[in-house]
């Protein structure tokens, strides 16, 4: 994303949801003040972010659940898969990708598709700009036309009540609807809209809009439409990270990595969807956080070797290829290399779990 339209934080940094600020410690509230004072960050922290990118300039101590997204990947034309049809649109032919050939999707993937909201947008010019999330019945889509950007968030339903209150203090809401889907719209500015769509099949759903008036904005929704599971599949750009795809991108990622004692390779397939950035960020985090819980175990047994062993494991995250591969798109390698550093060192960083994301 550029410096003018950030990705906003993971919902637990939101600074709208009652009682945060109160509970943050000193260092994250200074952190936090400081991201709030930007004029570029009118509306952070209202949507899923997740904790692995940052804007270059601001170091993210805490990059767990105070970071914000810096950089696009691949893009991919979405509305020629569409076809008109009053809801759940199917692909044309089903399950092709544009090869003249069906395409086989994984119970995994058909699964984690079927569980979110599948909404795309069905005009020319629109891309697919960023993907991340899925599991858990939260994650985020993001599109692209010249610049005008689509935002489409959702989260569990259980959720829409603090969400929609909320938005309630943003502007008077007005009833809409997002093919046959109601929902309340409401004004930022002049040019920054957003719908939150009812409660639908265990989720609900935020569309934000950015570089379009609210005449440009009306006429887009009308161009956003529920489609089905293959279809939608079918119109994530190729790099994206889906779970048919985990095991075989993992062992790319983890291919010069040393792996902390019983590391779950396993457990990785739990990671929904994601781009490239946030796939590589999620796996070496669950590999970083167990490095650390080996060094911490092995400090308080006395375990020399094991200790070692542990910051030894976590120097070498200079040279891990994925890292690298990383560092031109945001903060995340800093926040890792700052981390492992530190702990290879002897010290262990207050709020290194948030830092990190570990559980």
């Amino acid at each position: 994303m550029t410096e003018e339209h950030l990705d906003r934080m993971v919902r637990d940094a939101d600074p709208c949801r009652p009682g945060v600020i109160g509970d943050l410690d000193g260092a994250k509230q200074a952190l936090l003040e400081e991201l709030m004072s930007e004029p570029t960050l009118d509306r952070v922290a209202e949507t899923p972010q997740p904790p692995y990118r940052a804007r270059r300039g601001l170091l993210r101590r805490f990059a767990g659940p105070l970071t914000a997204a810096a950089a696009l990947i691949g893009v991919l034309a979405v509305s020629t898969v569409l076809r008109a049809h009053p809801d759940d649109r199917p692909a044309a032919p089903p399950g092709t990708a544009g090869t003249g050939l069906p395409v086989a999707y994984s119970p995994v993937a058909l699964k984690a598709a079927e569980q979110n909201p599948r909404l795309l947008i069905d005009e020319p010019g629109w891309q697919v700009t960023t993907v991340y999330g899925f599991a858990e019945q939260q994650g985020t889509i993001a599109f692209r036309n010249g610049g005008r950007q689509m935002d489409m968030n959702w989260y569990p339903a259980k959720e829409y009540d603090g969400y929609h209150a909320d938005r309630l203090h943003v502007s008077a809401p007005e009833a809409v609807k997002v093919d046959g889907w109601p929902g309340d719209l409401v004004r930022y500015n002049a040019e920054d809209f957003a719908v939150m769509l009812r409660p639908r099949d265990g989720v609900f759903v935020e569309l934000r809009a950015s570089g379009a008036d609210r005449t440009e904005f009306d006429r887009i929704l009308t161009h956003v439409v529920r489609v089905d599971v293959r279809t939608w599949l079918a119109a994530l750009p190729p790099e994206i990270v889906t779970p048919a795809r985990v095991d075989e991108q993992a062992a790319k990622v983890l291919a010069d990595i040393p792996l902390p004692p019983n590391f779950d390779r396993a457990a990785l397939a739990g990671l929904g969807t994601n781009d490239p950035y946030q796939f590589g960020a999620q796996v070496t985090s669950r590999v970083g956080c167990a490095w650390i819980a080996e060094w911490l175990r092995a400090k308080r047994a006395g375990d020399d070797a094991a200790l070692r062993r542990a910051a030894d494991a976590l120097r070498s995250s200079h040279r891990w290829q994925v890292l690298h591969r990383m560092n031109d798109e945001g903060d995340w390698p800093e926040v890792f290399w700052e981390t492992a550093d530190k702990v290879a060192a002897g010290d262990v960083p207050r709020g290194y779990d948030q830092a990190l994301g570990c559980d």
